[in-house]
């Protein structure tokens, strides 16, 4: 634990009030100030970082209510300050690969400080010619997953067609890059206007939908793909899937990145179409992130230059201050961020 023989600093937390049922609300988070000890003890292998940058992920939604098992993310406990991946600074170290003044990012509280025990999950940032918030998407939990669920799972082929829901999003938007540069032709779906002018004016998509304006998934997708889909990367689930499923070409792949629209439902939707599954030889496969973090420096070998030459283009949504985290949060279930969704701490 901390010891109180150094600089004791407040520290603003966003805190768990309860467990959730239903959708995420601003009232089942409250904003407390606490205080921390910016030393640690001897020997502890611990470190204190300073949060910089908090990344919001609809994946945190499901650690605000108790299940039998997340496959290793553990519950958040009401009255403590709930946690997900972010970027500091290191204010205080007793663990050798880390130092007083790196950048890292990974698991961290939101909150201004972060006292971690377990730092060998910690990635220290080795380049700084980017945004570091880019720790938090492209160069991130997000960019692993659209690198490893797009080139590991889906497999593909030049000229393949691809489609790609929830695709203005943080994991979306770079998947479709990928696939646009390796030849393949790219749909994505979003929920506004104004995102799906982004996909195919920024992102470079072929072609993109509303899918609130749809009112037969199935006939758009037909009309969008004619002759069927070969990749599919699931974020959103439930009725799209389904629709899907009847869309996809024999040995179609499907990445199950994330299922969005389930999330805050206390009984998740039923799927109806999985016989296609058999029929056409589909793969699905789940994408679990943390699986692909043992190669993030693989990873940015492939992502740097891209970033770095401009064939690949990221767009945030950033949101000021600790206090705006909880709006932040919630926003990504009604689809108010375009991008990324950032929340600034400090910035060093």
């Amino acid at each position: 634990m901390a010891t109180t023989n150094g600089e004791v600093v407040s520290n603003k937390q966003v805190i768990l009030k309860n467990f959730v049922n239903g959708f995420l609300k601003e009232s089942d988070m409250y904003l407390k100030t606490d205080s921390i000890s910016l030393k640690v003890e001897q020997g502890s292998n611990a470190v204190i970082i300073k949060n910089l940058y908090l990344s919001c992920d609809p994946y945190m939604r499901n650690r605000m209510t108790p299940v039998d098992d997340l496959n290793g993310f553990p519950i958040y406990p009401p009255g403590s300050p709930i946690e997900g991946l972010g970027v500091g600074k290191v204010v205080e170290s007793e663990y050798p690969e880390l130092k007083k003044g790196d950048l890292v990012w990974g698991m961290t509280g939101w909150e201004e400080y972060t006292f971690i025990n377990n730092p060998q999950t910690l990635f220290k940032i080795q380049h700084t010619d980017v945004p570091l918030s880019y720790y938090t998407g492209i160069l991130g939990m997000p960019g692993i997953s659209a690198w490893a669920g797009f080139y590991e799972i889906c497999a593909p082929k030049k000229g393949e067609y691809v489609y790609i829901s929830a695709a203005s999003g943080a994991v979306g938007q770079l998947v479709g890059q990928f696939a646009k540069l390796l030849g393949c032709y790219v749909v994505g779906s979003a929920g506004t206007k104004e995102k799906v002018e982004l996909l195919k004016n920024k992102f470079g998509f072929d072609d993109a939908f509303n899918y609130k304006e749809e009112h037969d998934l199935n006939a758009t997708l037909k009309r969008c793909f004619p002759e069927g889909i070969d990749i599919y990367f699931e974020n959103v689930g439930g009725k799209m899937l389904d629709a899907v499923l009847v869309n996809m070409r024999v040995r179609g792949r499907i990445a199950a990145c994330g299922m969005i629209s389930q999330y805050n439902l206390e009984q998740t939707q039923g799927i109806h179409n999985m016989i296609n599954v058999i029929y056409k030889g589909i793969r699905i496969e789940g994408l679990r992130a943390f699986d692909y973090f043992p190669q993030h420096a693989k990873f940015l070998e492939v992502m740097l230059p891209f970033v770095r030459e401009g064939k690949v283009v990221y767009v945030e949504d950033i949101a000021e201050g600790l206090e705006n985290a909880p709006g932040a949060l919630i926003g990504l279930f009604s689809g108010q961020n375009v991008g990324k969704q950032v929340v600034v701490v400090a910035r060093e």
